[in-house]
């Protein structure tokens, strides 16, 4: 039987966010390079076909507050279920140094309020910086590759975790121009792994849409 709350409670602590200054019109061009490719709607269904011990699920980030820096909204749901994701977050992506980026999530205030409102992101302006909570330690630090390529891990058990007995996440992170791979994973105190998939991480495969 598929463990659906620990394949589930790791995915994507990769992407983030964090409340700051306007730096829109400071991008660089390999910042807007990586905020570009993040953007869309992906599946695993490949995977999920591939392998049965992975799920078909739906990753959605929608562009938001764009005169405030690189924010992402963001939905996860079983593929079938979207008008229930079991996710929803407010991500930021800042950038380090030359080659370096670094990427944040936020939980959200009333979540269920905001759910499907990628379909009018308009609706997204009355969301306010008030309404998101910095997950601290859980950002990861991406370095580009090359042209369409990222990859990146969270810090050495800097982001805490209580689910089902954890001490730590960690998360391990490749984004190309079309994938993003996300291997997100729970251990305990004494580095045993707790809840996470074991085999691999998440492919997500973008959509044409």
């Amino acid at each position: 039987m598929k463990k659906i709350l620990l394949l589930f409670a790791g995915i994507t602590l990769f992407i983030s966010c964090k409340s700051g200054q306007n730096q829109s019109s400071k991008n660089s061009s390999e910042l807007n390079e990586l905020v570009s490719i993040m953007q869309g709607h992906y599946s695993s269904e490949i995977q999920s076909k591939e392998d049965k011990d992975y799920y078909n699920i739906s990753l959605r980030m929608t562009p938001i507050w764009k005169e405030k820096g690189n924010y992402l909204f963001v939905e996860q749901a079983i593929f079938d279920k979207q008008d229930k994701p079991y996710r929803v977050r407010v991500y930021r992506v800042t950038q380090k140094s030359e080659n370096e980026f670094i990427s944040e999530i936020f939980t959200i205030k009333n979540e269920k309020d905001w759910i499907g409102k990628w379909a009018t992101p308009k609706d997204y302006d009355k969301l306010t910086e008030s309404d998101i909570e910095l997950k601290e330690g859980c950002q990861v630090t991406l370095k580009r590759d090359g042209k369409n390529n990222f990859s990146g891990a969270t810090g050495d058990k800097t982001c805490p975790s209580e689910l089902r007995g954890a001490s730590f996440a960690n998360s391990i992170v490749t984004v190309t121009k079309n994938e993003i791979l996300s291997w997100d994973q729970g251990f305990d105190k004494e580095g045993k792994q707790v809840w996470g998939a074991t085999k691999g991480g998440y492919r997500f495969i973008k959509m044409k849409e």
